[in-house]
């Protein structure tokens, strides 16, 4: 992707009449009207030193723009505990997720099913622990030696977070609502060939709606903010060598200032989602700072039409492994064994989990370790018999992009390096909406 674009966006009509307005969740299981409890965490994790910085190509950190951290929510209704963890870093193996998933297990008792960890996917954060499939296609990039101290600080601070968190759940409310930003667009530009390359396309398909959850105190005072919003972290480019959460760190700053709570930035179907400034050398020329307006100030308006909340909440958890034909003569990381298997044909195969986290009878998050195209999240979210469905992308790793099979014919950067055929998205689309519409569109269970 070139740097120095510029869009300028003017005069334009906004019709955003098809988002539903926010609304009481409704619970039609008995729930637990006096039972449901949250909390919230926010941990430092900016290193002290320096560090190799993913997202481009080699290069080492000199400074620090703005600090990074994890964001830690506990929910709890009851019966069944859910933590989210949001952590300022562009993406990590799955095996990552599951050591840590593992040692959360071993020492917390928390099973992984109840335990999602989602990156911001900031392109000027350090790398955390091997590159799993990023070894696979982009090897030029990982000549040189992972830093195993931060990794291991990063693992731990996540389950300190989550014991912190658990420890300090107290009485919660919660509500949902829809917002909307102009603050992406597509970036698989195409040109007057048919061929697609990291670009601006202002014709292109995209996913502006910002999916928000709030969470707060019985008295009404804000516990936590959970922003969904699907878009690159990429404002700063390659030669920047500053360590910053990128747009996603910023807006979410500026959010917490504003509403007096942390707010977990929850990236969604971001894989052919760019932030309107991008791949400039420092802020200033990338505008970062306007990401404020064009993002944050986006997300305080959709919680101020949250009119709404319950402690009347229900969790439901859920999950599904698609086995999906692994790319004709491609190769697969070491790290990564439990990902990939032989069918009894004789092809390789992904294995591409799946999780899903239900509250009530409005809310059905679905999750995956992918850089999904936002096509495929938009039918989803279309066809989903619940009234908020969120896409929350690169969740517990990243086995890369997914993009529907007409973008195949374009070509481009994006289905180079993804390890999926051109069926996968609509094999992914189908299993994920028979589970929305079957098992977790069951009745609640009473408590």
């Amino acid at each position: 992707m070139k740097k120095g674009y510029k869009w300028q966006i003017a005069g334009l009509l906004i019709l955003v009449s098809q988002i539903a307005p926010s609304q009481a969740l409704k619970n039609t299981g008995a729930g637990n009207p006096s039972g449901f409890r949250a909390a919230v965490v926010k941990i430092d994790i900016t290193p002290a030193d320096a560090q190799m910085l993913l997202g481009y190509q080699d290069r080492k950190s000199t400074g620090v723009l703005d600090r990074i951290y994890h964001r830690i929510v506990a929910l709890d209704d009851g019966k069944t505990q859910f933590f989210l963890v949001s952590s300022d870093i562009c993406e990590f193996s799955p095996s990552v997720y599951d050591e840590v998933a593992k040692d959360l297990e071993k020492q917390l008792g928390i099973k992984p099913g109840n335990f999602l960890w989602t990156t911001t996917h900031t392109h000027s954060a350090p790398e955390v622990g091997p590159p799993g499939l990023g070894v696979v296609f982009l090897g030029e990039r990982y000549k040189h030696e992972i830093d195993p101290g931060y990794t291991a600080m990063i693992e731990k601070t996540i389950i300190e977070g989550i014991g912190e968190a658990r420890r300090k759940l107290s009485p919660a409310k919660l509500g949902v609502g829809w917002g909307f930003s102009m603050a992406n667009i597509n970036r698989r530009a195409i040109d007057v060939d048919g061929q697609a390359s990291l670009g601006l396309n202002p014709d292109g398909p995209t996913d502006r709606r910002i999916g928000l959850i709030r969470i707060e105190s019985e008295e009404g005072k804000p516990v936590a903010l959970i922003a969904n919003y699907p878009i690159h972290g990429t404002v700063l480019g390659p030669d920047n060598m500053l360590i910053s959460g990128d747009a996603p760190g910023v807006v979410s700053e500026y959010v917490e200032q504003k509403v007096g709570a942390p707010v977990l930035f929850i990236n969604g179907a971001l894989g052919n989602m760019a932030p309107i400034y991008s791949v400039y050398p420092d802020a200033e020329s990338g505008h970062l700072g306007q990401f404020r307006v064009l993002l944050g100030d986006r997300i305080l308006e959709a919680n101020q039409k949250i009119s709404a909340t319950t402690n009347n909440v229900t969790l439901k958890t859920g999950s599904l492994i698609l086995e999906t034909p692994r790319k004709e003569g491609l190769g697969w990381a070491p790290d990564l064994e439990d990902y990939t298997n032989v069918s009894k044909t004789g092809k390789n195969m992904v294995r591409l989990p799946i999780r899903f986290l239900r509250i009530n009878d409005d809310v059905a998050i679905w999750s995956g370790p992918l850089e999904l195209f936002c096509e495929v999240s938009n039918e989803i979210r279309d066809r989903s018999p619940f009234p908020y469905t969120f896409y929350y992308g690169l969740s517990n790793g990243s086995l890369g992009y997914m993009l529907p099979e007409y973008e195949y014919k374009h070509g481009g950067y994006e289905p180079t390096v993804s390890p999926f055929t051109p069926g996968a998205a609509r094999e992914l689309t189908e299993s994920v909406i028979g589970y929305l519409q079957g098992e977790l569109n069951g009745k609640l269970q009473d408590k």
